[in-house]
């Protein structure tokens, strides 16, 4: 069966709020019924239809931003038939993997890079403006990670967990958390450097944080060393250095 696009906005939009009819007992389970109802719609046959539904607002717990493919997978193998006990399981098996790379990709990720995009964005421009730019640049990525899942899941279906493995998805998620370490710690002595301008202080202190990160940022990236370790360091040489030049 094919979903129209029609459905599949609206389901994009239900996504943005998963977490609206949050519960203890099924966690984004309702949510995530409310979002796939739109790519049900093409089911003719009441009495699958009806199990569908309430198979749609069964538990379930990942992250968020990547609801979509649970919602497009689960939906599609209600549209291709299969089994009820094959769709619950593939709903389990989903929750977790989900989770992990969503926490890996977005909290240790994306989140602590645009913390430390908008602190620079402040330092060297500051303004409104600035702060406008980051947090719509940040939804809209989270909107197109979100459709991206979507269109995953309803292309694979049962199988979407291998489609996912293959993807872009791990691999960003493994890099992640280094990377915005990096940027963090980058931008730490920039912070550093503008809050001693008026100090003598300020250039040095850029300079030996710049370097700092870049030294612990390649070690780090290269499983060396924790990631935080990045961040940790380039501050703790900017405090050493205005104490130091105290």
């Amino acid at each position: 069966m094919t979903v129209p696009l029609a459905a599949r906005v609206r389901t994009l939009i239900r996504l943005v709020s998963l977490q609206a009819s949050w519960t203890y007992e099924r966690m984004q389970g309702v949510g995530l019924g409310v979002a796939t109802e739109p790519l049900l719609e093409p089911l003719t046959d009441a009495d699958h239809a009806r199990a569908a539904r309430g198979r749609s607002v069964q538990y379930f717990n990942a992250h968020p931003y990547l609801g979509g493919i649970a919602a497009g997978a689960l939906a599609r193998a209600e549209l291709d038939h299969e089994p009820g006990e094959r769709i619950l399981r593939l709903r389990t098996a989903l929750s977790g993997p989900l989770g992990a790379l969503g926490d890996q990709l977005v909290w240790a990720g994306v989140v602590p890079a645009t913390m430390a995009g908008l602190l620079v964005a402040q330092v060297w421009r500051g303004g409104v403006l600035a702060i406008v730019a980051v947090v719509i640049a940040y939804n809209l990525g989270r909107l197109l990670m979100t459709a991206w899942g979507l269109q995953v899941g309803l292309a694979h279906g049962l199988h979407v967990a291998h489609a996912v493995s293959a993807s872009w998805l791990p691999r960003a998620a493994a890099w992640a958390g280094a990377a915005a370490a990096v940027l963090v710690g980058a931008a730490a002595p920039i912070a550093g450097a503008w809050f001693l301008r008026d100090t003598g202080y300020g250039d040095r202190t850029l300079a030996l944080g710049l370097a700092t990160a870049l030294i612990f940022g390649l070690a780090g990236l290269r499983r060396r060393v924790p990631a935080i370790a990045f961040t940790l360091a380039a501050a703790g040489l900017v405090v050493l250095w205005r104490w130091s030049a105290a």
